[in-house]
């Protein structure tokens, strides 16, 4: 059928033209080699550990390249791997700086010759399926939330994770972590997938956010119908471990889910010997002890809430109060920590018609009638002395940017569509997404400069990935060829020199 309506044609050369579609790709394979991450995945994992077929390292790169270039399944492999330009690049980069003894035994690990650059789909699934946990598995009990047991494969990947958001750190240079822990609820049909409280199928990762550095420093996947707060006391511990090295200080934040008071006692208590009492600030419920002493406050004990727009103060409509107010669990105890609630409240200014009428349980959120009026009220505890009018607001930033990070990763990225309906496979899945997650993290940081660091993975993509370019090899070094008259072209080259400059700081 000829090809009409505009005056052009589509026309396909079988013959091999160098051409590539992700011109801007490969700065990340240059950063994941300066990061030490291409290293950190040969010394840690261990999966490949035979002398033929694919590396740990191609596997996992493969699939970090696949999220960043906005692949959401192992199928999308293929699309990498008819992308000729971005293979030449690959290999080149393979065998960079190998001796010809290191070189000649890449060579030997295919009998056949390497006929691919990317892994094959199923070459991607049987190397996914050795993180599934199967012995774990079996111990499953039909109703109750359950954590299967980690294999060694899912540890040396966050292992991975940790050496990863530790580079580029100034030695010497002490820093505050402000970790917000969140969980996530990601859908799916997958037949072995269990319904979340939002009563969808799905996972629910537990994540840990590092509010400063824009990168996530833990994460623990789980089904969805384990709670948010289920051992949430274990999965911190585990995110105090992955923090480098130069960090001194930690700061909490969470939802109710962290209202957990096993996770207060540990923090407030300075039993963790690195970083000794943890500051907190955690949504804690509105429960009916907490609302009889809330309604025990008079008027003159509330205060406005104001917030900063360009240096003034405006008013958020909100309101704060000190509430005396010790939980029964813990009043039995003198040993027990006393900590500090403040309650916010504001008022629902929007009237129930007469025949719509509402009790405050009927609401999805804390509500509580006071003085003929009705006001969504929330709850907090921490063992901080800042001002409630500083403190509130800073909690508030949780909500923010760690919230952000869970879509780039579910949506952006790959990690809202899984491959398998094993559970092993879909935690490897997710943590490589985080791992492309933080690989992208640092170029916009340490690479990419201020102006980026706010941008989505749609910004990225448009602006420095998916840039045509022509691959030619000359005097044996490859040359990328793109339009001078692209935008990003000084972009680019400016990237590739800063991140020569990170790769000759010694770390």
């Amino acid at each position: 059928m000829a090809q009409k309506v505009l005056p052009y044609k589509y026309e396909v050369k079988e013959e091999k033209t160098g051409l590539t579609a992700l011109g801007g790709l490969p700065t990340y394979l240059d950063l994941a080699a300066a990061s030490g991450l291409m290293k950190s995945i040969e010394r840690n994992l261990r999966i490949r550990t035979g002398d033929q077929g694919w590396t740990d390292r191609q596997m996992v790169m493969s699939l970090v390249m696949l999220n960043l270039a906005g692949g959401d399944c192992v199928e999308d492999i293929e699309k990498l791997e008819g992308d000729e330009g971005l293979c030449q690049i690959v290999r080149k980069a393979e065998t960079y700086g190998l001796s010809r003894k290191a070189k000649a035994l890449m060579k030997k690990r295919w009998r056949k010759g390497q006929k691919r650059t990317f892994p094959s789909v199923s070459s991607i699934f049987r190397y996914l399926s050795k993180f599934h946990n199967e012995e774990a598995e079996e111990k499953r009990e039909e109703g109750k939330a359950y954590i299967p047991a980690r294999n060694e494969h899912i540890k040396e990947l966050a292992r991975i994770n940790s050496e990863l958001i530790g580079y580029a750190m100034e030695k010497g240079k002490k820093e505050t972590a402000t970790l917000d822990m969140d969980a996530t609820i990601t859908a799916t049909n997958k037949e072995k997938a269990l319904y979340s409280y939002k009563g969808e199928k799905g996972y629910q990762p537990l994540n840990t956010y590092w509010y400063e550095r824009g990168v996530m420093v833990h994460t623990e996947f789980r089904d969805g119908n384990v709670p948010a707060g289920y051992e949430q006391l274990r999965v911190f511990k585990e995110a105090l471990g992955n923090l480098p090295e130069g960090v001194e200080k930690v700061r909490l934040r969470s939802d109710t889910a962290g209202y957990q008071h096993d996770l207060l006692k540990y923090c407030n208590s300075g039993e963790n010997r690195r970083f000794e009492k943890i500051e907190f600030a955690i949504g804690c419920d509105v429960t009916k002890e907490f609302r009889k002493a809330v309604m025990n406050l008079g008027e003159q004990d509330w205060k406005p809430l104001y917030r900063d727009e360009n240096g003034k103060k405006k008013e958020t409509g909100r309101q704060w109060a000190e509430v005396c107010f010790v939980p029964n669990k813990i009043c039995s105890s003198s040993k027990e920590h006393k900590y500090r609630y403040i309650a916010t409240r504001e008022e629902m200014k929007q009237k129930e018609l007469p025949t719509m009428e509402k009790k405050e349980e009927d609401y999805p959120f804390p509500v509580i009638e006071m003085r003929e009026q009705r006001y969504k009220v929330f709850g907090i505890v921490t063992n901080m002395d800042w001002s409630a009018d500083v403190l509130i607001p800073w909690m508030y930033k949780r909500c923010g940017k760690s919230e952000e990070a869970h879509a780039v990763i579910k949506n952006d990225l790959a990690g809202g569509s899984f491959p398998s309906g094993d559970f092993g496979e879909n935690a490897a899945w997710w943590w490589i997404t985080i791992l492309a997650y933080n690989l992208n993290m640092l170029m916009k940081r340490l690479v990419l400069g201020k102006s980026w660091i706010n941008k989505r993975m749609k910004a990225i993509r448009f602006g420095i990935i998916n840039i045509a370019a022509r691959v030619m090899e000359r005097s044996r070094c490859l040359y990328v060829r793109i339009s001078g008259k692209h935008p990003s072209s000084g972009l680019l080259i400016e990237a590739r020199r800063r991140i020569a400059q990170l790769a000759t700081v010694p770390g």
